[in-house]
């Protein structure tokens, strides 16, 4: 396809990137369309001995870049972003090709990282510190923030340039360089973006700011963990895993931002507006295939309009159009693997088991011609219980739960009784019902919403979870000051030297 030339895509790639493109001497990886089955293009990966290049050019990276002045670090993100618009559909149409998202949410996880690109130019201009007043005459104190040092950035199938781009734009005009490593099933995304974007820094001969090793977890992901030359890793990924890395770099003292598992709900409350409340919850469920982090999972509805707003939930699933993602027409794309439509069957199987009835879908979703052999299920909506196990679990697929509650008491209380904590959302006409939701003693969540849905954050705010989503925070707000070290500092303009506390050492 001619968008994957124009990003410098072949039938042989390489998975590791320091500046320059290496000789990587690791396996070769097929990637595969997930709507098809058919195979893209090939990626040798990344071996021990390409990490320790991309490492070592990324430590002497950071020598020169924690340097720069931060507003000349983002006239250099400023740069970026606009290489990166002017690829944006061939960007787009890759993930949607590659990871299997609809080619609009493609475009839109694209039009992420420009927004971020952008957001990070006027924070390169807003690093700001403290000025403080000194207990003792003649001192002066402030806080300031510096570089911390080489990031690594290990991303997940299901958004494989956005929250990349998440984390480098802040970490460059931060003063940090990124050592990326993405999903092994979407590696294309990852070379994609890359290339966009590196004539900008190899300009500036800092290509190594965007270093990338496509490799195993043994090869690269493990070394990242342990290496101590990477003071803070950003991981997306499962909670399971997730308790690995945050165990394995936190016995070497760095910082983690862990964006792992969710188990999103949508209040909706009888004084709710239910049209508003039903385009909410199906582009929440069935956006992105379910598989999205903060994709919609539990609908807990009060009891007195249930059944009508499960009948029209219902409807609306019947007018879902399946099928090829580079297709405008289609709404729900194909999940990542074939081992993700048998989780999804499994979970479906545990509903039943359970007690619970499937109002819709539950299956495969059979396809014709090329799509035959693509990863296509069903969206699916069922009525569960809270308590349930399989409701407690995350399920990365589009798998509704429709819970019945009394009022927002009882709302709340199965709201937030489950492991996870990323994003919540209540559907209300009453101010009193909406605040309470928004309170310390409403949603647990990192992200509580008002009249929309769980997915679809803005870049603005801060983006992560609680719980068993792990905790650190992303994106917008003052997410930056994690990639940088804080530093308090005391000037004495005096000709005394009194000590803090009035503290009288010696004669």
């Amino acid at each position: 396809m001619d968008f994957l030339k124009d990003l410098g895509i072949s039938d042989l790639n390489s998975g590791a990137y320091n500046g320059q493109w290496l000789e990587t001497t690791g396996e070769v990886i097929e990637s595969k369309n997930p709507a098809t089955g058919e195979v893209l293009a090939k990626v040798r990966q990344a071996s021990e001995a390409e990490y320790e290049a991309c490492m070592t050019a990324a430590v002497a990276a950071f020598e020169r870049l924690r340097t720069m002045p931060a507003p000349a670090r983002g006239e250099l993100v400023r740069k970026c972003g606009e290489a990166i618009r002017a690829k944006k559909d061939a960007l787009g149409r890759l993930i949607a090709l590659e990871m299997g998202k609809i080619v609009q949410e493609g475009w839109g996880e694209v039009q992420e990282v420009i927004d971020i690109a952008d957001f990070a130019v006027g924070q390169s201009r807003m690093l700001y510190g403290l000025s403080m007043h000194s207990e003792r005459p003649g001192h002066a104190m402030r806080e300031q923030w510096h570089p911390l040092g080489v990031v690594g950035v290990i991303t997940a199938f299901n958004f494989p340039m956005a929250v990349w781009g998440w984390n480098a734009m802040l970490a460059w005009i931060c003063g940090d360089p990124c050592v990326w490593k993405p999903a092994s099933s979407v590696p294309l995304c990852a070379i994609g973006m890359v290339n966009a974007v590196r004539p900008v820094l190899e300009a500036e001969g800092l290509g190594a700011l965007a270093a990338l090793c496509i490799g195993s977890g043994r090869a690269v992901g493990q070394k990242m963990l342990e290496d101590k030359r990477i003071p803070l890793v950003s991981f997306t990924g499962s909670t399971a895993v997730g308790r690995k890395v945050g165990a394995t770099v936190a016995e070497r003292f760095g910082r983690t931002i862990l964006e792992l598992g969710g188990n999103n709900a949508i209040v909706v409350l009888e004084d709710a507006d239910l049209d508003m409340a039903l385009h909410a919850t199906l582009f929440g469920a069935v956006g992105t295939a379910g598989q999205r982090c903060t994709s919609t999972r539990r609908i807990l509805v009060q009891e007195s309009v249930a059944e009508e707003f499960t009948s029209r939930l219902v409807r609306a699933y019947e007018d879902v159009v399946i099928g090829d993602p580079l297709d405008p027409k289609t709404l729900c794309g194909p999940l990542i693997e074939p081992s993700a439509v048998d989780q999804m069957l499994a979970a479906v199987a545990k509903v039943r088991e359970s007690g619970g009835e499937v109002l819709c879908g539950g299956g495969r979703a059979e396809m014709s011609g090329k799509l035959a052999g693509g990863n296509f299920v069903q969206p699916t909506i069922a009525r569960a219980q809270n308590h349930w196990e399989i409701v407690q679990e995350e399920t990365f697929a589009p798998l509704l739960y429709i819970i019945p509650v009394k009022d927002l008491d009882d709302a709340l209380a199965k709201h937030n009784d489950v492991p996870q904590g990323l994003s919540s959302s209540i559907f209300t006409m009453n101010v009193r019902h909406a605040e309470r939701f928004l309170s310390a003693a409403g949603s647990d969540c990192g992200i509580a919403n008002v009249n929309i849905g769980t997915s679809g954050a803005e870049i603005g705010g801060a983006f992560g979870g609680e719980k068993e989503t792990g905790g650190g925070r992303e994106s917008g707000s003052d997410a930056w000051k994690v990639y940088m070290r804080r530093q308090t500092n005391t000037v004495n303009y005096s000709a005394e030297l009194p000590l803090a506390q009035g503290i009288q050492f010696g004669g």
